[in-house]
């Protein structure tokens, strides 16, 4: 049973207010199986303008409204809510197997996967449904819900109108974007906090692409769990944040724990959290960040949605992220005003500022949801370059066995410029790049043999340089580099054969 008892209904600002009409008009002017996206950043009251609209719709025409989230306590801020402005609702939780009382309800919210499992053994199992409000729209887990409402109105919202799967855009169910007010008007308005941003430059170099398309953990561990990214990440917080309510974001479970591990050395105040704590365990650390004014709170996965503790006065992104939606759920659990409290910091230890932009910055929304491809690589190529310019780490391994300075002096970027500028193919780029790792292999091996073995200590040199290749074509599929990579052995390996052997000769 959901306690609601002492929930206080949250008023409506007047921009909010103006977004219920005005999405209430779309609907009705648009009829049955029109489905409309809403756009309104982290912090602006999506939860309160999407429960005003479930109680004017149910109000204006009978119907019943669905409401689904992905996470148990969305639903149950959602419900709350609900309760609190006189709208009976009931939550569809895993628990639930009927509904024999669906007659005295207009409103349930459910857990997408929940719901999914009873609609495929019952499709009557919520009837009369006339709107379907979608929270947190961008996960692409919704979609498979939408097949049993093809007859009602569906309206999703969304801090970033971006899917979580690339291949399959908003703009495919959605007919229509409505975007909202913008982070620096929210700002302006004195309806957010501003954020002062804070970065830092940091290498990384090792870290891996999954194939979400986001920065592998597995990757991101090794990168952050180093000795040296855990003394950049304390040097930072005690050069910026040292006293403050601070919440600190990883990839890893790993990293997170080694964040606690070094914080609590130095003597700082924290706890660290992720998925894998009980309900209780969560609860108990969540009170404590709570009510403890010098908190750290180190954690992984778990606060980016559904979680709201407005006292919070720094957060540090002690990760990188590809995904612009993940960059704006993270800052945004910054920005929640106070009455004191009209700023916080930002500490970046991502690079993820050069990737995105600031978080305040202007974003064409209407421009991502039309054309989600063209949106996401002009700035995913804009961040590559960035990051690309970064020099290639040398293992203590490499600089035994190789004449580094040589492998340094070459420029994949710069032999393209020069090739191109000459009227040369491109591609006459990568033969250079091959000739030099074979001057340094044939320089440093024994025999061919030999050279076959001090070939994988160039592996992740040879992916870096043609990673650069890639990007002067702006051709990078998984597949084309993955081809280019397997090509470029193969020749490096003949050239091995027949100019040592020769040699020998």
């Amino acid at each position: 049973m959901i306690d609601t008892e002492l929930y206080e209904a949250k008023q409506l600002y007047p921009f909010q207010e103006k977004t219920v009409r005005i999405i209430l008009e779309e609907l009705e002017r648009n009829g049955k199986k029109f489905n409309l996206l809403f756009q309104l950043p982290t912090g602006g009251g999506k939860t309160v303008i999407f429960s005003e609209i479930a109680r004017k719709f149910i109000e204006k025409t009978g119907e019943k409204v669905l409401i689904l989230t992905h996470r148990i306590e969305l639903s149950i801020q959602t419900s709350r809510q609900l309760k609190a402005i006189g709208v009976d609702n009931k939550v569809i939780s895993s628990e639930v197997k009927k509904i024999p009382d669906q007659n005295e309800f207009n409103c349930f919210i459910a857990m997408v996967e929940t719901l999914n499992n009873r609609l495929t053994e019952n499709q009557k199992f919520i009837e009369n449904v006339g709107l379907v409000i979608v929270d947190e729209a961008h996960y692409n887990s919704f979609r498979k819900i939408f097949q049993f409402y093809g007859d009602s109105n569906i309206l999703g919202v969304t801090a970033t109108p971006l899917s979580s799967n690339r291949s399959l855009p908003l703009n495919d169910n959605y007919n229509k974007l409505i975007v909202g007010e913008s982070i620096s008007n929210l700002i302006e308005g004195g309806y957010l906090s501003n954020a002062d941003t804070y970065t830092y430059d940091v290498n990384l170099h090792g870290l891996k692409i999954g194939t979400n398309g986001d920065f592998t953990v597995s990757s991101s561990d090794v990168v952050y769990g180093n000795y040296f990214m855990q003394e950049k990440l304390l040097f930072a917080y005690e050069e910026i944040a040292v006293g403050n309510k601070t919440l600190v974001f990883n990839s890893g479970i790993d990293t997170s724990i080694r964040v606690e591990e070094t914080f609590k050395k130095r003597g700082y105040n924290i706890r660290h959290l992720d998925s894998t704590f009980s309900d209780k365990d969560r609860k108990d650390v969540l009170q404590w960040f709570k009510v403890t004014p010098d908190a750290i709170l180190t954690s992984v996965g778990i606060l980016t949605t559904g979680f709201d503790e407005p006292t919070v006065q720094t957060i540090i992104l002690n990760r990188a992220t590809r995904s612009l939606t993940l960059y704006h759920q993270m800052i945004g659990r910054g920005s929640r005003k106070l009455p004191n409290k009209d700023r916080f910091k930002l500490i970046d230890l991502g690079n993820n500022v050069r990737r995105f932009g600031f978080w305040q910055d202007y974003l064409n929304w209407q421009d991502a949801f039309r054309f989600p491809d063209r949106f996401l690589e002009s700035r995913m190529s804009e961040n590559e370059d960035l990051e690309f310019e970064v020099e290639f780490e040398f293992t203590r391994a490499m600089t035994e066995l190789f004449d580094t300075e040589k492998l340094d002096a070459f420029s994949m970027k710069d032999a393209y410029s020069e090739c191109v500028d000459a009227g040369k193919k491109g591609k006459d780029a990568v033969e250079l790049s091959l000739q030099n790792h074979f001057e340094v292999l044939r320089d440093a091996c024994r025999d061919v043999y030999h050279a076959y073995e001090l070939m994988n200590h160039l592996q992740e040199h040879i992916e870096y340089r043609i990673k650069h290749y890639t990007k002067c074509i702006s051709k990078s599929t998984p597949n084309y580099l993955k081809y280019l990579i397997e090509t470029y052995n193969r020749q490096l390996k003949q050239k091995l054969i027949s100019e040592i052997n020769r040699d020998e000769d």
